[in-house]
C-alpha cells in the first residue's frame, strides 16, 4: 500500500526520533538539523495547520495549532538532555478562558496518543477545580470511563501532597493534586491498514475529541 503524506511524517519522525534516543545531543542534532527541519517539523506544521481547520469545523469554534519545539528548557530540570525525542502538537482557542478545552497529539517510537482537557489551572481557577473534584469527583470519573479514554499526564505536573484544605485520604486524592484534567486515548497501528491511512484515522479521533469534550 503506497503511503500518503502523513504515514511517511510519521514514519520519519519515529526513525529520526528513535536515534535521537540514543544519542541526545547537539552535536549529534546539529549536522541533522536541515534533514529535522525539512521531513519533520514542516510538515507537522501543515498537519496541525489542517487539524485545527478540522477541529475549527466540528467544534463550531476557532481553534489555533502549535507545534512543540524540539528544544527542551532545562533551566529549572535535572535532565539536562538537551532534545525532546517526541512529535507534540497542541490546539487552544484564542481568549483567556481557563476552561477552554485543549486538543493535543503525541507521536514517539512505540506510542501515538491524542487527547483533550483543561491545562494549568491557577489561583481562583484551581480552587474551583478542587471544589468541583471534591463534590463531583466521582461523577466525573464516571465521565471519564464512558469515554472509553484514560486520564493522561499532559500539562503541567501533580503536587507531591494533597493540597489544603483537603484530606491527605480523600478518596480522590490523586484528582485533587492534578493543576489540570486531561484524558487521552492510543491510536492502535491498525490504522495502516486502514483505507485513507493515518490521516483518516486522525480525523477520526478529531470528531471523538470534539463530541468527548463537549
Amino acid at each position: 500500500m503506497a503511503q500518503d503524506g502523513f504515514t511517511q511524517l510519521i514514519d520519519d519522525s519515529n526513525a529520526f526520533f528513535a536515534q535521537l534516543k540514543q544519542n541526545n545531543t547537539k552535536d549529534w542534532f546539529n549536522p541533522r538539523k536541515d534533514h529535522y527541519n525539512a521531513n519533520i517539523k514542516k510538515p507537522a506544521e501543515f498537519l496541525a495547520d489542517l487539524l485545527a481547520e478540522d477541529f475549527s469545523r466540528i467544534a463550531g469554534t476557532t481553534f489555533q495549532p502549535k507545534l512543540f519545539r524540539i528544544y527542551r528548557d532545562v533551566r529549572f530540570s535535572k535532565d539536562k538532555t538537551p532534545l525532546n525525542a517526541h512529535l507534540h502538537m497542541m490546539w487552544r482557542q484564542p481568549g483567556d478562558n481557563p476552561f477552554a478545552p485543549v486538543f493535543f497529539f503525541g507521536s514517539e517510537p512505540g506510542i501515538m496518543t491524542a487527547g483533550f482537557g483543561i491545562m494549568g489551572l491557577k489561583g481562583e481557577t484551581l480552587a474551583r477545580f478542587r471544589a468541583f473534584i471534591d463534590r463531583h469527583g466521582s461523577d466525573l470519573e464516571e465521565a471519564v470511563r464512558r469515554t472509553e479514554m484514560d486520564w493522561s499526564d499532559w500539562g503541567p505536573p501533580p503536587l507531591k501532597r494533597v493540597p489544603a484544605p483537603y484530606d491527605t485520604a480523600h478518596p480522590r486524592a490523586e484528582l485533587l493534586k492534578k493543576k489540570g484534567m486531561t484524558i487521552s486515548t492510543r491510536m492502535e497501528d491498525s490504522w495502516r491498514d486502514e483505507n485513507g491511512g493515518w490521516l483518516r484515522q486522525s480525523g477520526i479521533s478529531s470528531r471523538k475529541l470534539c463530541r468527548c469534550s463537549v
